[in-house]
C-alpha cells in the first residue's frame, strides 16, 4: 500500500469518527439538564440583585476602586495571601473583597461566617507592612 492511499483510508476513517459524533440541532446531550429547567436550591432566592445594589453607588468601594500603584498591589495580594493560608476560613471568607486605595487604606467586605473571621481577617490586614488604615465592612452572615 502506498503513502497516498494509507492517506486516504486514514481521513475517511477520521470522517466516519466524526460523523457518528454529530448530533442534530437541538438535540439534547445524554445525561444533561437543562438549564432552563433548574431549580434553585431550596430555601434560597434565586439572584442577589438587591444584594448588589450597594455596589452601584460610589460611596461603596469595590474592586474597581483598587489602586493599580505597586504598593496597593502588592499590600492586596499580601493580605489576600495570609487570608487563604488561613485553613480556617471559611469560603466566604476566603473570597471576601480586599481593596486597597491610594496611600494602603484598605476597605474589607463581603459576608463572613463569623465574628471571628471578621476579626481576624482585619488583624491580617492589619499586620500587613504599607496599611496605613483599614475599613473594615464585612458582614456576619446570619
Amino acid at each position: 500500500m502506498n503513502t497516498r492511499t494509507a492517506l486516504v483510508l486514514i481521513l475517511l476513517q477520521a470522517g466516519f469518527v466524526m460523523a457518528s459524533c454529530e448530533r442534530a440541532p437541538g438535540e439534547a446531550t445524554p445525561n444533561a439538564t437543562p438549564t432552563s429547567t433548574r431549580a434553585p436550591a431550596p430555601g434560597t432566592a434565586p439572584d442577589n440583585t438587591a444584594r448588589n445594589k450597594v455596589d452601584r453607588g460610589t460611596e461603596t468601594k469595590t474592586p474597581m476602586d483598587q489602586s493599580n500603584t505597586s504598593s496597593d498591589i502588592r499590600i492586596t495580594a499580601d493580605i489576600r495571601r495570609a487570608i487563604m493560608e488561613d485553613s480556617t476560613m471559611s469560603t466566604n471568607a476566603q473570597n471576601c473583597k480586599v481593596i486597597t486605595d491610594k496611600a494602603g487604606v484598605v476597605t474589607l467586605r463581603g459576608p463572613v461566617q463569623s465574628q471571628a473571621e471578621k476579626d481576624s481577617i482585619e488583624a491580617k490586614a492589619t499586620a500587613v507592612a504599607g496599611v496605613s488604615r483599614v475599613v473594615n465592612e464585612l458582614e456576619v452572615k446570619p
